[in-house]
């Protein structure tokens, strides 16, 4: 029996949020939306999958400073805390704060350690074997720097619920397909094999934060463990699921991690305002589907996503899929999504597969274009990182 399955009958599929969470927002000015969480629990509750004996919400619980400080520097986490409640001083240009994407409002430090503690809480209750599958919508704040906000992020979520496994002596995976390089994760385990770390993102080349290139494969110990899959503009569905195939499953394959993280960034899709990936949410369910047939514990967060209908709806499927609600059965059922760049769904329907997207068919430019580009990054992945791993 796996560790995960000792301690309690039937470990659930968990769904984290606080009603609490509702009431902070970023500036209007910033496309960061806090209310994706809510959204996103208000389609799995219209259409019952939120509701059954496989399943529970749980309420996050705030994290003290302690924890905080695994990852986070004591003079930041005052700075923010200060900055947050309305007393400024020049320290916070020198750590991100202030800036058009990390902007201070008021009771910001609150709601990024709520969004925080939900991820710790998630990976939590997958350690007390009440979980199988813990998601956290309001997480994935993967740019926090132990030091300096980026990219709306300012407390590192993931590394401090990955830190709450690894604390226990659990061997973790982590994918992020969010459409920005995972920086602050892959800053966080550098030097570490007990996290193996997989980003798939638009390359640095075209987009922030200019980083996530094949050839940061980690440091020391952690040499060959930091794994990255930087991809063209215009990457779609066919081509972005064969890089995930030939990369990923070998390598949690042969890893076999004690728990898969994920962070399920919905910014790749197409018609996302601040990216030019073109993925539909077929893509990020049915790596999902993948992810789920290794029968592991999987503590999932949210990410990006500015496109909100487009983001709340993947996340309700992505969700769905990971408690075995959704199966790509038929991409052509979707009624809506980044092909009709609308959110016209069957609301009515209770099946998740009405939450798809409809095929959206590259153009013979990227046809041609595209897959040449992503092989070559495929390749030098395979001759660098895979015989580190005893992969042909």
């Amino acid at each position: 029996m796996p560790w995960w399955m000792n301690m309690v009958d039937q470990p659930k599929n968990v769904f984290v949020y606080s009603r609490g969470m509702d009431e902070y927002a970023y500036p209007p000015q910033i496309p960061f939306d806090t209310s994706r969480a809510a959204k996103t629990r208000k389609i799995l509750n219209s259409m019952s999958l939120l509701s059954g004996p496989d399943r529970m919400e749980v309420v996050p619980e705030l994290p003290n400073r302690s924890i905080l400080e695994k990852f986070h520097s004591a003079r930041y986490l005052d700075t923010l805390e200060q900055t947050s409640a309305g007393r400024f001083s020049y320290e916070f240009f020198e750590m991100g704060l202030g800036t058009g994407d990390c902007p201070i409002f008021r009771h910001l430090y609150d709601y990024v350690t709520i969004a925080t503690g939900a991820t710790i809480t998630a990976a939590k209750e997958i350690l007390a074997g009440r979980a199988k599958v813990a998601f956290n919508p309001s997480g994935g704040f993967h740019h926090a720097h132990p030091s300096r906000a980026s990219g709306f992020c300012y407390i590192n979520d993931v590394v401090l619920g990955i830190m709450t496994l690894t604390d226990a002596g659990k061997r973790i995976l982590f994918v992020d397909i969010d459409v920005h390089h995972s920086d602050g994760v892959q800053e966080a385990f550098y030097d570490r094999p007990d996290v193996l770390t997989i980003s798939f993102h638009q390359s640095g080349r075209t987009l922030f934060p200019g980083t996530g290139f094949p050839d940061e494969m980690g440091t020391g110990d952690g040499f060959g463990y930091s794994v990255n899959c930087p991809l063209p503009p215009g990457t779609y569905d066919e081509v972005y699921m064969d890089a995930f195939r030939r990369i990923a499953l070998p390598l949690i394959e042969v890893y076999d991690p004690d728990v898969i993280a994920i962070e399920i960034g919905a910014d790749a899709l197409a018609g996302d305002p601040l990216a030019q990936l073109r993925l539909t949410n077929n893509t990020h369910a049915d790596i999902v589907e993948l992810i789920r047939r290794f029968h592991k514990p999987i503590l999932a967060t949210g990410g990006g996503g500015y496109h909100i209908d487009n983001t709340t709806r993947t996340w309700a499927l992505c969700y769905a899929t990971l408690c075995g609600d959704s199966h790509p059965v038929d991409h052509l059922a979707g009624m809506g999504g980044v092909m009709m760049q609308s959110s016209e769904w069957q609301s009515d329907h209770t099946s998740a597969t009405a939450l798809r997207d409809r095929v959206l068919m590259p153009d013979q430019i990227h046809q041609k274009k595209i897959p040449p580009l992503v092989d070559a990054v495929i390749d030098e992945i395979k001759k660098n990182i895979f015989p580190i791993h005893g992969l042909p």
